[in-house]
């Protein structure tokens, strides 16, 4: 098995937070603001997973986003979506001023991503439990097709009390994916409370190894961990592979950090802008 050997514990909550990505979360702000609503905690947790996998990783090409022979990406947790959003519009795969629409009537910009309407989605998601089996399916179309093309998609860790995690797992061992890689937003937290409370997933590198993958774990918001470990990863190898991110959920908000209430705001006033606003800034 490829697996660090160390364990993170409570320091992802400590790692600063570079200008780059403050202002990713600021996009993120924009577009809660934009729609009034949103899964906040959920899409703050995720920037540097994107960002490492857009600015180091992937193969793609905003300009030409059905490339045929791109790396694919699936945002298995949909409801993450703004994360997404703000990463795509940096990237110039749409205006930043859609962001402002976020969730208006005849946006493109849903409450979870829809691949005719987003250029830079790969698979419309929002139901749990799919995304890995999707992603399956394009590693091996690509094996099949002889393409180099890497498939990834990111979970939440409430997401793998889903079934169909586990069937596409065993799946994607048994065809010797190693174009595949997986990653799991582990924020500790999920829409009804903490994920140990509601469905405990320990040993959770124990059980995607045991299911065939090579695991590794990394601090989900240290750039430079997330590089070295991700580079490791996509090195050739005989299985697919599965990325731990210790994560905090709300991360760069402290008022909303690891708190189950910041899964979803049902409205967003001026007032908790500019207040989150500040509150980045500060971090």
């Amino acid at each position: 098995m490829s697996q660090l050997s160390h364990r993170i514990n409570s320091q992802e909550g400590l790692i600063p937070l570079d200008g780059q990505s403050k202002y990713i979360r600021t996009l993120i702000l924009r577009a809660l603001r934009g729609g009034n609503l949103g899964h906040a905690g959920s899409a703050l947790s995720l920037v540097e997973i994107l960002r490492v996998l857009f600015e180091n990783v992937l193969k793609f090409d905003s300009k030409n986003p059905n490339w045929p022979d791109r790396d694919r990406l699936i945002l298995s947790k949909g409801h993450g979506c703004l994360a997404l959003y703000a990463i795509l519009a940096h990237f110039d795969f749409f205006p930043k001023s859609d962001l402002d629409r976020f969730c208006h009537h005849n946006s493109p910009l849903g409450g979870h991503p829809n691949h005719e309407k987003i250029k830079g989605v790969d698979f419309s998601t929002g139901s749990l439990g799919h995304g890995l089996s999707v992603a399956v399916g394009m590693a091996l179309a690509a094996k099949i097709q002889k393409r180099s093309s890497k498939v990834f998609v990111i979970m939440g860790d409430g997401e793998l009390g889903e079934g169909s995690v586990w069937e596409a797992a065993l799946s994607a061992a048994h065809h010797k994916l190693n174009n595949l890689i997986a990653l799991v937003d582990c924020n500790k937290y999920q829409a009804a409370g903490q994920t140990q409370q509601i469905l405990n997933l320990e040993p959770l590198s124990e059980k995607w190894h045991a299911f065939g993958f090579d695991v590794f774990e990394s601090n989900g918001h240290d750039i430079s961990e997330l590089k070295k470990v991700i580079s490791q990863a996509v090195i050739e190898s005989k299985k697919p592979k599965m990325i731990i991110c210790h994560t905090v959920k709300g991360k760069g908000i402290p008022e909303v950090e690891q708190s189950r209430g910041s899964h979803f705001f049902y409205s967003f006033s001026p007032e908790q802008h500019k207040a989150f606003t500040e509150m980045l800034e500060k971090y």
